[in-house]
């Protein structure tokens, strides 16, 4: 019986992140509302400032549970990230199109001291999430439905806003549109099926990519992006016994401390070498999955062992500091145990988890 509670206990290790992380947002909430009211008679690069600020506070207090706390390693080659025009801070005004796990995104972004300027790509699912769909989208993510539906007018017109307000951006997009997942081989047989039919390269580990999103977002941002990066990334111990690849660790998982080590591999790609004309951007993303796909067969497949689990070049193990991460979570820990201290702070905590996720599903539904 005792052994069965120390391992319940040990499968539990999520619960506190998860609590910690979804038990501030209701204090973030209301510290970003406070702002966006006080912003209101200034003008948007004010607004836009401030709640980049505010962004990077969560989102390091997060990373402080992703990194820290369950002690994964990032490891990518050392000439990842770099070339080009300099870091972000060379220029006053600079975006960059990155394609990859929404975490992995803040994990690159807070070594460049970008945390606050990351935006996604999303699916319009996503925008129902309680107070988190709504801020999303405050932030200046995008909401996007798949195929027919997919409304490009909508997705240029908040890029759009953006640009006016001269925000600097890294926009996060995820062409294949959901995980890949080998319990779900329907969904991956689909994508083989779809590539086949229109005469692309089956691939074997990633899905078949789309184009729309991320057409629009480069055609619309073409003068306004710095670079588009084109990020791979494996889960160390994404393979079973048999040798069969593994759904990537959830967020559970990943909290549970059950991958050791996030391999990242990134090519920064020059606006120049993207075709504009749509037909051809498809193309040529098809053929950036095509890289993407022997990557992964190289680091999952490998005949030889000493190959298996390592991209190409040498790889540098990239540690985050707990200054970058620690301090957010105690400001905003201490800002949420002080609300719950009082009667009064415990009731605005409450009306805000109710009245800010009714206000925000009504806002999203109305507004895109």
């Amino acid at each position: 019986m005792l052994l069965s509670l120390v391992l319940h206990t040990y499968s539990m290790r999520y619960v506190l992140p998860a609590a910690v992380m979804m038990g501030t947002a209701p204090t973030y909430v209301l510290a970003w509302g406070a702002w966006r009211l006080l912003s209101a008679v200034l003008p948007s690069r004010f607004y836009r400032e401030v709640d980049d600020r505010l962004y990077t506070i969560y989102q390091s207090m997060v990373l402080f549970f992703f990194e820290n706390y369950t002690g994964v390693q990032v490891s990518r080659p050392g000439r990842a990230g770099q070339g080009g025009s300099g870091g972000p801070g060379s220029c006053r005004r600079w975006c960059r199109l990155w394609a990859l796990d929404w975490i992995i995104a803040d994990m690159l972004a807070i070594r460049q001291n970008a945390l606050g300027h990351v935006r996604y790509v999303l699916k319009d699912g996503l925008k129902w999430l309680p107070l988190y769909g709504w801020y999303f989208s405050q932030h200046g993510g995008v909401y996007v439905k798949r195929s027919a539906k997919f409304n490009e007018k909508e997705m240029r017109e908040k890029l759009r806003a953006q640009m006016k307000a001269e925000t600097p951006m890294y926009l996060v997009i995820f062409p294949e549109g959901t995980r890949y997942n080998p319990e779900i081989p329907k969904v991956i047989a689909d994508s083989q099926s779809f590539a086949e039919k229109e005469g692309l390269a089956i691939l074997k580990h990633v899905l078949t990519p789309r184009v729309k999103a991320t057409h629009v977002a480069i055609d619309t941002m073409k003068d306004y992006l710095d670079a588009v990066y084109d990020v791979t990334v494996a889960y160390e111990g994404t393979v079973d016994h048999k040798g069969q690849r593994k759904l990537a660790p959830s967020m559970t998982e990943f909290l549970c401390k059950e991958c050791p080590r996030v391999h990242i591999f990134i090519d920064r790609i020059e606006l120049k070498d993207i075709p504009e004309e749509q037909m051809y951007m498809r193309r040529w993303l098809h053929e950036r999955f095509e890289i993407k796909d022997k990557l992964l067969i190289e680091f999952y497949d490998a005949k030889d062992s000493k190959r298996r689990n390592k991209f190409p070049g040498k790889s540098v193990h990239s540690k985050l500091s707990l200054k970058k991460t620690l301090p957010s979570l105690l400001f905003l820990g201490g800002l949420t145990a002080s609300m719950l201290l009082t009667e009064s702070g415990r009731k605005l905590y409450v009306k805000t988890w109710i009245y800010g996720t009714l206000i925000g599903c009504l806002w999203v539904s109305i507004k895109p």
